[in-house]
């Protein structure tokens, strides 16, 4: 085996795909998968549980995928579970190392000591979010529009004994020049039940990824949150990523900077 073939086997914590993509759009999956590295083996939990939405986000990743595919886009995703060190949380939040997740409890999670804390951020959380620093620089300097970032989430149908009749929720915070057209778009294919900071809002702490990324530096974004029935093979993530795409690219016709940053300005 050659270094390069050596290199292309080792596992990493993030992955990049698309990097010189032509779109606008960045593609970022924070909860992509539910690897756990092997000296954490299950965390005290079942197999089940790894495969359940408490440990990744199913189906989002596919998605992701089919849209950076469909838009040209770059794609950053996460290659550890949630349940290690949630991404999409700020380093002081309770759930950022979940001793509970939904309704079940994660034995591991549970009195970890701050060197812990600082193992899994330095595994995850930190390489993550300097793979999105580091693409938005190097877009940049290749001359680059800024990017418009777009999360893409899947959210189950019932949380704690609640059902959940969204098909598809838009998330966004003040600045909605992406949300409020996609908004708009799904809405008008009277097809879906679109929730409007639902089944989430920033509020819920739940915007942590495109707040460091895209709203503190002057950046449209927006995250999406589909429902993980709907999601469940290759065929039904295509057909979302396919109608997301179709609106992403109408949108991106418009004006898209909330203050003109430059993303070279971090």
């Amino acid at each position: 085996m050659g270094l390069s073939q050596a290199k292309q086997s080792v596992w990493e914590p993030v992955r990049v795909s698309n990097p010189d993509g032509g779109s606008p759009f960045v593609i970022l999956c924070d909860h992509a998968s539910n690897h756990i590295p092997a000296p954490y083996g299950r965390l005290g939990l079942q197999p089940d549980d790894l495969q359940k939405h408490i440990a990744w986000d199913p189906g989002a990743l596919g998605v992701s995928q089919a849209m950076s595919a469909l838009l040209d886009a770059p794609l950053v995703e996460s290659r550890v579970s949630r349940l290690i060190i949630d991404c999409n949380r700020p380093l002081e939040a309770p759930d950022l190392i979940p001793a509970t997740s939904e309704l079940t409890s994660v034995p591991d999670n549970v009195g970890l000591d701050g060197a812990e804390k600082q193992r899994r951020i330095a595994l995850s959380h930190q390489p993550y979010h300097e793979a999105i620093e580091q693409l938005a620089k190097a877009r940049a300097a290749k001359g680059f529009p800024a990017p418009v970032y777009v999360a893409v989430h899947s959210f189950t149908p019932v949380y704690r004994g609640v059902e959940r009749p969204w098909h598809i929720g838009i998330i966004h915070d003040e600045y909605d020049q992406v949300a409020a057209p996609l908004i708009a778009g799904l809405q008008a294919l009277d097809q879906f039940c679109v929730g409007i900071n639902e089944p989430y809002s920033p509020a819920d702490r739940v915007y942590y990824t495109l707040e460091r990324h895209a709203s503190a530096h002057g950046l449209a974004a927006v995250m999406i949150e589909i429902r993980n029935d709907l999601i469940t093979n290759t065929k039904e993530e295509k057909t979302w990523a396919g109608i997301l795409s179709v609106l992403l690219k109408e949108i991106a016709q418009g004006p898209l900077s909330i203050t003109g940053k430059a993303a070279n300005t971090r």
